[in-house]
């Protein structure tokens, strides 16, 4: 049995994400992947009222809620932006993944961004407490992504890891547990939507909402060409006179629209890699840069990173899935789990 399992209790760790919650309880695997998306009813006066749904259910209600519902998502930039939802979604998908029974409250390891404030690291503890847990630990998400990937963290060489998830993009290198260097920008994958949003607006005088935005990304966004263009259509309401429209749209336009974006990565990989100490630039230099994450499988991306550094560079086999594996296997190991853990 792997140390620090506890046989009365599911103990978890969560990816508590801004766009997706992965959750993993010990023994078992992952058992949750939900989009952090909560329905709530308005209250008088426009007030936050009672949960109405939380996940995907919560999440296909995003831009069609009738007045007395909104769809909210309680995290932003990757930090908790409305703690009451949170701690209520949370204590749900603790519940979905591990049960509500057990001898003892679970123990929970829950994710950070590297960049966090004390205040922010105190919400995300304070809610895992709320949602249930008996103890909670705080782990960096580069050090769970890192993890998560292979790489010999607690060793005394370099290793570099690149996390772009949902409301972040954490850039980090990592020796002997922990982070040597590190950077932690508000420019991922809603950035990426929100861009693309900007970019049809300004060019097709269509408005799109977020899913559409995030489809078209998948579909056809690319941090280089495509080989073969690939082409494809949206719908949403003309911005002049508000009827419904469809236009076609080519992976060369999204690739434009994501340009800035992508810019702005590979800068806080660059002044990331310029303030790593010698030594470890050279561990890197022959390792490599692995990048992880939703965002990381933007078409081209481990190209111009490449390009940019002229540092080899892989994307994750199973790179959604990178934070919460390795903070799985810190849960499941408690001499890890005390040497990557926050105080």
């Amino acid at each position: 049995m792997a140390q620090g399992i506890n046989t009365f209790s599911r103990d978890v760790a969560v990816d508590l994400g801004t766009a997706n919650t992965l959750v993993y309880v010990d023994g078992r695997g992952i058992t949750l992947e939900e989009p952090s998306v909560v329905a709530v009813q308005r209250g008088h006066g426009g007030a936050i009222g009672k949960v109405v749904s939380v996940g995907r259910e919560a999440r296909e209600m995003l831009g069609r809620t009738p007045g007395n519902i909104m769809a909210v998502r309680p995290l932003k930039n990757g930090v908790i932006a409305d703690f009451r939802i949170a701690e209520e979604m949370l204590r749900t998908f603790i519940h979905k993944a591990a049960g509500k029974k057990g001898l003892f409250k679970p123990r929970i390891l829950a994710c950070v961004p590297s960049g966090v404030t004390e205040v922010e690291k105190r919400a995300v503890y304070e809610s895992a407490r709320a949602a249930g847990g008996r103890e909670v630990y705080l782990v960096a998400e580069p050090i769970a992504a890192a993890l998560g990937a292979g790489l010999p963290v607690m060793d005394a060489t370099g290793s570099m890891i690149v996390d772009i998830g949902g409301g972040t993009t954490e850039v980090a290198v990592i020796a002997m547990g922990g982070l040597v260097k590190s950077a932690s920008i508000k420019v991922a994958g809603d950035q990426m939507d929100a861009a693309i949003i900007d970019h049809i607006k300004a060019h097709h005088g269509l408005l799109i909402g977020e899913q559409s935005a995030e489809h078209i990304k998948l579909n056809l966004g690319c941090a280089v060409p495509f080989e073969s263009p690939r082409h494809g259509t949206v719908k949403g309401r003309d911005a002049q006179n508000g009827v419904p429209r469809e236009i076609s749209l080519s992976s060369s336009d999204i690739g434009q629209a994501l340009a800035e974006p992508v810019k702005r990565i590979l800068n806080a990989i660059q002044q990331t890699l310029a303030a790593t100490p010698p030594e470890l630039c050279s561990d890197i230099l022959d390792r490599g840069i692995v990048l992880c994450g939703g965002g990381s499988q933007l078409y081209g991306l481990e190209r111009v990173v490449y390009d940019t550094t002229g540092v080899e560079c892989v994307v994750d086999h199973d790179p959604l899935r990178c934070v919460v594996r390795g903070a799985g296997m810190a849960l499941e190991d408690t001499l890890l789990l005390n040497r990557v853990a926050l105080a």
